[in-house]
């Protein structure tokens, strides 16, 4: 990229280590999930180092896997909003982002929650919004399984368009009798109607400083890239390759001028891990050493047996991969999301690529399961991240530290300085809410800053 051209800055968020495949919690090092100061220390870090915001995942059931418990679920899940409105008072400027599931909540409580965050917060509140058609999350609701899974989008599409009517509900002027001392103000009808919902009724706070929550996205299935492109302010990815990146990014971005949106109203954010070292090659065995930290040998079978659907524990996580196919029902595990819908075919690769590179189940795993790892010394991190963004692979990265709390405090200290030496990232914070951060539109002015009717 030419020194000339104005360089595009880097988002950076900060995702809580808690229940994930990345983290490692038998480290030494490694400290409580579900203590609040956990939630501050990595907090506080993350604003320290200017980062956009603080991203809390939510599942609404522990994970089960053989009928017992996954092993980093037993910690639990504390409430999203909870601890979210608690770190408000804690951090000045860092955006707090919470997973909140559209199929299991109603859109004037989701409006309220997310509408109180965000006057608490001074308008740093952002809402990921997911969707579920799972029967097993669903029996901790009335709704149990009820929804198809076809209509998720359909029902998150509506939610999501009740709950921003909810926000853009705006009292008029006050009346003011000083006798009586009654402040009073026309109260306005909010009226939404959709095939699931019957909204009449005010509102019951007034607008928040950023307008609405920033709305953020995990789908990547077609309908989900089209739910993003009309909806969202930004999606948290998947791609993390630099070849699939740019191709999800043009291909998302292509589709917003449709809905009346600019490419700038919609930022790609994917998952990132990082491992720093002294030099090049301490980087690369720090990294294997924590990869084999988090697909131990039982972890590994637990992996396989997702796909196989049958109980592998006989087999030796440093042998071969198992002769049998798998079962037609695959359900050992539930509650984890399944991005692979044919576990033959899956079977099929995973035995082709094995065998290709001589590699045992558990080295299989470790190289199916990594997501997006920037691996190096500092200054190799930052140039790796500075690529990605610059040639329009994604817009910045959700890091996710593997371990609880200090994991992200080196890349604040060595991996931000050489980001803003590039050019490519702030030396401090210009705005006050999410939206200024991200550099998104207020969603009632207009370019000029006039209030939008």
């Amino acid at each position: 990229m030419p020194d000339t051209q104005v360089r595009k800055q880097v988002h950076l968020a900060a995702h809580f280590p808690g229940v994930n495949n990345t983290t490692v919690w038998r480290d030494p090092d490694s400290g409580s999930q579900i203590d609040f100061d956990s939630f501050v220390h990595l907090a506080r870090t993350a604003e320290r180092g200017l980062f956009d915001f603080f991203f809390l995942a939510e599942g609404l059931r522990l994970r089960e896997h053989r009928g017992r418990i996954h092993d980093l679920d037993v910690v639990g899940r504390p409430d999203t909003l909870t601890v979210l409105n608690a770190l408000a008072g804690v951090t000045t400027h860092l955006g707090l982002a919470g997973t909140i599931n559209t199929t299991y909540n109603e859109p004037f409580e989701l409006a309220r929650q997310f509408g109180t965050l965000d006057h608490l917060s001074g308008g740093r509140a952002a809402w990921n919004a997911v969707t579920s058609s799972d029967a097993f999350t669903g029996e901790n609701f009335r709704r149990g399984g009820y929804l198809e899974h076809a209509k998720r989008y359909t029902r998150a599409a509506e939610v999501v368009d009740a709950t921003r009517a909810l926000w853009d509900s705006r009292p008029g002027p006050p009346i003011v009798d000083r006798d009586r001392g009654i402040f009073t103000a026309p109260v306005p009808a909010v009226r939404f109607h959709s095939e699931q919902f019957d909204i009449e009724g005010p509102f019951v706070l007034p607008p928040s400083p950023q307008g609405h929550p920033v709305l953020l996205q995990a789908g990547d299935s077609a309908e989900g890239r089209e739910f993003a492109a009309a909806k969202a302010d930004a999606i948290f990815s998947m791609h993390g390759e630099l070849e699939d990146g740019q191709s999800f990014y043009r291909d998302v971005k292509g589709r917003l001028a449709k809905y009346g949106r600019s490419r700038e109203d919609l930022l790609i954010l994917p998952a990132a891990t990082f491992v720093l070292g002294d030099t090049h090659a301490d980087a690369q065995e720090r990294a294997r050493h924590i990869r084999l930290q988090q697909v131990g040998p039982q972890t590994a079978l637990a992996f396989l047996e997702q796909v196989w659907g049958r109980d592998l524990s006989g087999y030796d996580p440093d042998g071969p991969l198992p002769d049998v196919e798998p079962a037609d029902d695959v359900n050992i595990t539930r509650g984890r999301v399944r991005h692979a819908k044919d576990p033959r075919a899956v079977a099929e690769a995973w035995r082709s690529r094995a065998e290709a590179e001589g590699l045992s189940i558990r080295e299989l795993i470790i190289a199916v399961t990594t997501r997006q790892q920037f691996v190096g010394t500092p200054a190799e991190v930052a140039a790796e991240i500075d690529r990605y963004v610059q040639h329009d692979a994604c817009d910045g990265f959700v890091l996710v530290p593997h371990l609880t709390p200090a994991g992200l405090d080196d890349f604040v200290a060595k991996v931000v300085p050489e980001l803003q030496d590039r050019g490519s990232f702030r030396t401090e914070y210009t705005g006050t809410t999410l939206r200024e951060h991200l550099g998104l539109r207020h969603p009632h002015r207009t370019s000029e800053g006039v209030r939008a009717s």
